[in-house]
């Protein structure tokens, strides 16, 4: 399968819900971007001040919008703590992909993991992951947030698993010690990201 057709399979598998196609409209290509503008902000919240930090207002006073906008877009912190949780796992995934399979191109069969190890590397490194650890650890002890954290984190995943599995064929008869080895590394960079103040 190609980088391309991968790319598209994993990533419509974990796209956001919401309208599929980009809006037509001049009115509803404006509401998409207010609607994202808010998400972004929403990350800049979780990754600059932690879970504690995002506050509809916070947001507000980021993007300059107005309450009822922001009302209008998300009706209460949890629909938009839901959206921005949907939104960041889809961009870590697109943004591991991307590297992954530009750097998959020209490797050999020998290289794919240590090429994936690294690919995940960088991906950890990035606002969205930062956010993801703010809601992850946020999602331990908040029940309301875990309702939306917790079946998106298993989506993703799921898909995860699904892709390795296609990128690495040769591993299906070994599939645990592969997801083993999977675990190890995602715990590791977690870890290590962590510390790294330390």
């Amino acid at each position: 399968m190609t980088g391309s057709k991968t790319k598209m399979r994993v990533l419509d598998a974990l796209q956001p819900p919401g309208p599929d196609a980009t809006p037509a409209r001049w009115q509803q290509r404006k509401s998409a971007r207010t609607r994202l503008r808010i998400i972004e902000a929403a990350i800049d919240c979780l990754v600059e001040n932690g879970f504690a930090g995002l506050t509809t207002q916070a947001v507000v006073e980021r993007t300059g919008v107005s309450r009822g906008a922001m009302h209008h877009h998300f009706p209460t912190l949890i629909a938009l703590v839901g959206a921005v949780v949907e939104h960041v796992f889809f961009e870590r995934m697109r943004l591991f992909l991307e590297d992954y399979l530009e750097r998959m191109k020209d490797a050999a069969e020998s290289e794919r993991l240590e090429i994936a190890t690294a690919a995940h590397w960088r991906s950890v490194q990035t606002r969205e992951y930062a956010a993801y650890l703010e809601l992850a650890v946020a999602a331990r002890t908040d029940r309301e947030l875990d309702q939306f954290f917790g079946p998106v984190a298993r989506r993703f995943d799921e898909v995860w698993i699904a892709e390795m599995i296609e990128a690495f064929p040769h591993w299906r008869d070994q599939w645990e010690q592969m997801k083993l080895a999977s675990d190890f590394v995602n715990v590791v960079h977690m870890g290590l990201l962590l510390q790294q103040p330390v």
